[in-house]
This record gives C-alpha cells, sequence and structure tokens, in this order.
C-alpha cells in the first residue's frame, strides 16, 4: 500500500515522496550487503510492478513484518485485543482496493487500458506476439467487454461502505482473481499487485468465513453482522464521515475526468498522426526496375503509423518487425526516419499521397532511389474488424 500506491490514495507520492526516496536508496543498498544481489536498481514508470527492486522491497517488508509481530507479541502479552487496529487496518485495506480498482474502472469502461488494436496490432503476426500483447489485443478488441470489466471493477467501491463490505468483497474477490490469472498466464508484470489484491481481499472476507461456509454449503440461517466503527466523540465522528465524502466524492469526478481526458490525449479520440493507418505494400522499384527479389531488404511487405514519431516496417526477408522514429525535415521538406534498435541506421523519406487509398513512399537506399507503393488497408481488409456480431450463426467462424 505504501510503496505501491498505484494511485489508489489521492496525493500519496506528494505525501510520502521523502519516505520513498529513502526507500529507493536503502533497498539497493540492503540487496549488495545484506542479500547479495548487486543488480539492484529502481526504475521508475517502467510498466512494471515485478522489478527486482519490487521483489526486494516485498521481502524487507515482510521480514520486518515477522520481527515486528514477535516484538510486539512479547512487548503488549496483556493485550486482549486489538479491535481499533483491526478497524481502521480494515479501512486501509478497503479504501486501498476500492479506489485502486475505481480507477482501473475508468479506464476500461472509457477503454484506455485495453485499447482497440491499432494499425501495429493488426499487422502483426501472431506468432511474433508476445503474450502480453497477445491479451491486450484479446481484451480490446471489444468495447463491450471492456465496459463490463469496468463496471466490475468500480462494484469496488462497495468497500468503502461498511454495510456493503461482504458483498462487495465477494465481487472484488471475482475480479481480482481473474485480473490475477491475467497476470500470470499472460507473463503480466503486475504479478505482485494483482496477489496483494486477492490476498488483502480475502482477508476482508475472512471475518465472515465461517458465516458464508454455513451459507453456501450448509443450508443454515445466518446473518452477517456490521463492521462496528470504533466509539468517538459527535466532533470527530462529523469529521471522518466529512473527509470520507469529499475523498469518495474526489476520486469519483476526478478519475472520470481524467480519464476523459487521457481519452483525448492517447485514447480513441486523440489526434491522430500524418500517415495514420496500415499500408500493404503493392510494389518495389530500383532506379525504375521492379524488385521481386524476396531475399532483398529493400523490399518491404507493409507499412504502420501508428503514434506521433514512429513508424513500422514490415520486410519479407527479416521475420520481425523494425520499429523507427520519424521525425520532420521542414528545410528539406522530407522525414528521417532513425531505427529504434540501431540509432546509426538512418535514412530520408518522402511520401505522396496518389488517393485516399494510395500513398507513394520514396527514399535513397545508398545510390539507388527506391520507391515504394502501397495500399491503405481499411477495416474491412481485416477479419478482425470486419466481422460483426451476430445473433444466429449456422456454423462458428473461427479463423
Amino acid at each position: 500500500m505504501l510503496f505501491q500506491n498505484n494511485g489508489a490514495y489521492p496525493f500519496w507520492y506528494k505525501i510520502f515522496s521523502v519516505p520513498l526516496k529513502w526507500v529507493q536508496k536503502l533497498i539497493p543498498w540492503l540487496g549488495e550487503n545484506i542479500y547479495g544481489i548487486s543488480e539492484i536498481t529502481y526504475r521508475a514508470n517502467t510498466g512494471s510492478g515485478d522489478t527486482l527492486f519490487d521483489y526486494v522491497t516485498t521481502l524487507t517488508i515482510f521480514i520486518i513484518a515477522l520481527i515486528g509481530s514477535a516484538i510486539w507479541s512479547l512487548i503488549d502479552r496483556k493485550a486482549l485485543n486489538y479491535k481499533r487496529l483491526y478497524y481502521w487496518l480494515t479501512v486501509a485495506l478497503r479504501y486501498y482496493i476500492g479506489l485502486m480498482l475505481i480507477s482501473y474502472g475508468f479506464s476500461k469502461v472509457i477503454q484506455l487500458q485495453f485499447a482497440y488494436p491499432g494499425p501495429y496490432r493488426m499487422l502483426s503476426e501472431i506468432g511474433n506476439t508476445s503474450p502480453m500483447g497477445l491479451a491486450w489485443t484479446f481484451l480490446g478488441f471489444s468495447k463491450g467487454y471492456n465496459i463490463f470489466m469496468g463496471i466490475a471493477e468500480l462494484l469496488a467501491g462497495l468497500l468503502l461502505f461498511r454495510r456493503t463490505l461482504t458483498f462487495g468483497a465477494i465481487l472484488t474477490l471475482m475480479t481480482t482473481l481473474n485480473v490475477m490469472a491475467v497476470n500470470y498466464f499472460f507473463d503480466v508484470p503486475v504479478k505482485l499487485v494483482s496477489t496483494h489484491l486477492v490476498l488483502m481481499t480475502l482477508f476482508l472476507l475472512s471475518r465472515d468465513l465461517k458465516k458464508l461456509v454455513l451459507f453456501f454449503f450448509s443450508h443454515t440461517k445466518t446473518a452477517l453482522s456490521v463492521l462496528k466503527r470504533p466509539k468517538y466523540n459527535k466532533g470527530i465522528s462529523i469529521a471522518l464521515n466529512s473527509i470520507k465524502a469529499l475523498l469518495v466524492g474526489y476520486v469519483l469526478i476526478y478519475g472520470f475526468i481524467s480519464a476523459r481526458e487521457a481519452e483525448k490525449l492517447y485514447g480513441s479520440k486523440s489526434e491522430k498522426p500524418i500517415l495514420y493507418g496500415a499500408y500493404k505494400v503493392t510494389g518495389v522499384t530500383v532506379n525504375g526496375d521492379t524488385l521481386y527479389n524476396y531475399k532483398d531488404y529493400r523490399l518491404w511487405k507493409n507499412i504502420g503509423v501508428q503514434w506521433q514519431g514512429s513508424l513500422r516496417i514490415q520486410r519479407y526477408s527479416a521475420p520481425k518487425t523494425r520499429y523507427y522514429g520519424i521525425e520532420k525535415d521542414s528545410l528539406q521538406d522530407r522525414f528521417k526516419l532513425t531505427s529504434w534498435g540501431t540509432p546509426e541506421e538512418t535514412f530520408y523519406m518522402n511520401f505522396k499521397e496518389i488517393d485516399s487509398a494510395s500513398v507513394h513512399f520514396e527514399y535513397l537506399d545508398k545510390n539507388d532511389t527506391i520507391n515504394v507503393f502501397t495500399k491503405k488497408l481499411t477495416k474491412k481488409d481485416f477479419i478482425l474488424s470486419e466481422r460483426e456480431f451476430n445473433w444466429i450463426s449456422e456454423f462458428p467462424y473461427n479463423r
């Protein structure tokens, strides 16, 4: 909760910034001097929650928790219960899970996390797709399924209210188990966080576990109890309720607005780059002569443009697709392409839109003039986007 907050608590990274910096220095030191692991490096904003740094941090917290629990048990042996501490622990867990999943829920309802497959994905061969890429393609294809997943995650908001805690925890357990399964079996690097979400949800359910077993398996009449908040004076109670209302309201309003803004920045409503789309190469000429040799690296197979500043080229002679950074050379009225993998591979290219369905590319390779003729593909050119929903199907359409 403290070190992988994932935006659950508003402004948390600003409030907790100093301790986070200490941890970022402490973990590599512990790795080298205590655990014997020298290559631990903190990497910010990589998109992965399963870095070596994250695993060592989790191990360190676990060891500290074991030692702390043992010391606490020895010092405070006379305590009969920890009802107040238990209550506030459940509050921290409920809000961590609930607010995080609300944020993820908005990103699915508006289809930000799993975007519809763009030109790059449409041109990719399934054998050259990573397991995570395959999962993102499958989940991103259907807007309806995104809304379904988003609503399921938004229902984690039921955890924020004591009367709906158990029902919300049951729904959240099913949701987080599914997320964890996808992360595990499609190698999505968020295994630590999703596993913790499942374990935290199970902890919230544990107080009613016996009653749930009786209800589902013994057909015994039973009633769930409401988690009681410790008694405070009227002023503190009003303050706590006000803070809760402000927090929940802020998360809901800000979460929705920020998701809408993100949709305009990099979602389906974002500004598309010049030449956005997928292009099938229909012919290549070298100094005016048609190129037929499939082993020649100059014979391109297709071109894709999806993001600002990048272009994708697939050649017949190479099994893997090459990605290039692309920038406009205004002085020469041309584009400069630089390979992402090998920056020394640079060339300049011009293009000309012959009509709405055809684009002609031209570039120099050493002393040769290369012309690439293409056809712009539409959604109807791909089975994935051409196939629509059907109530009636006499035969399965499985391609």
